[in-house]
């Protein structure tokens, strides 16, 4: 038999109940904070985009740069994420057929000086742009997943430039995807040779086509994201003939 007492308990049990799952509710709904945009991850409709446009093909950077150099964080645990975000020993990146050319340029031109590119990171994933965010929600370091990236696109590129007969990077003031103030374009307290460094890469690029991202002196992208589809696709797919 249900007393008095042993009704009122249960109720408020079932109001508490109510209130922190309408809480819970409310605090999923604030940190979801992203809405998925369209994405590609499909091969044969990836096939069929490049088909109807053949700029969109995305091409493996070494196939195409003579010399240019890999250093993938992303695929060692000596990156931001303290872990593997591509499979290990991943060896291909990948841009856009246009941004891979406009990139050659610049390779070429670095050349004529001694010197020449590596490569952080090209084309990523969706998926690890969501894995990103996910821990570092702030747009000036990582991009938002509602807009994809130009990463995801194909268009964008991590990079220093190297002395080629040495092989060590200029002096650039900070190591990669160091998100700090010291990393920023407009960030002008460093020393001279820094300042000459980047605006070195800042120079060839920007004469080739390329953007930068203004608090990253490492990244630059190529204008038109809107041309491109988000990509998910894997880089082994990726390795695949078109035919």
């Amino acid at each position: 038999m249900i007393t008095k007492i042993t009704f009122r308990f249960y109720f408020k049990e079932f109001l508490l109940f109510i209130f922190s799952t309408l809480l819970l509710l409310k605090i999923a709904a604030q940190d979801s904070s992203y809405t998925r945009p369209p994405v590609t991850s499909n091969w044969d409709d990836y096939k069929k985009q490049v088909k109807k446009d053949s700029l969109k093909k995305m091409v493996e950077l070494k196939s195409v740069i003579p010399g240019i150099v890999y250093d993938l964080r992303y695929a060692t645990t000596n990156n931001f994420m303290k872990r593997l975000m591509y499979p290990a020993g991943t060896n291909q990146t990948y841009m856009r057929l246009p941004a891979a050319n406009a990139l050659k340029k610049v390779q070429e031109e670095l050349n004529a000086m001694g010197y020449g590119i590596k490569v952080f990171d090209a084309y990523r994933p969706f998926s690890v742009t969501v894995k990103f965010w996910e821990l570092v929600k702030d747009e000036r370091y990582v991009a938002n997943p509602s807009k994809g990236s130009g990463h995801n696109r194909g268009l964008a590129i991590d990079l220093t430039i190297i002395n080629v007969k040495t092989g060590k990077e200029l002096n650039m003031g900070t190591g990669f995807d160091n998100f700090s103030d010291t990393a920023h374009h407009s960030f002008t307290k460093l020393p001279e040779e820094v300042l000459q460094n980047r605006q070195l890469l800042k120079s060839t690029m920007e004469k080739h086509g390329f953007k930068l991202f203004e608090s990253e002196w490492w990244h630059y992208f190529l204008p038109g994201s809107d041309k491109y589809e988000i990509l998910d696709i894997d880089f082994k797919k990726l390795s695949k003939p078109l035919n």
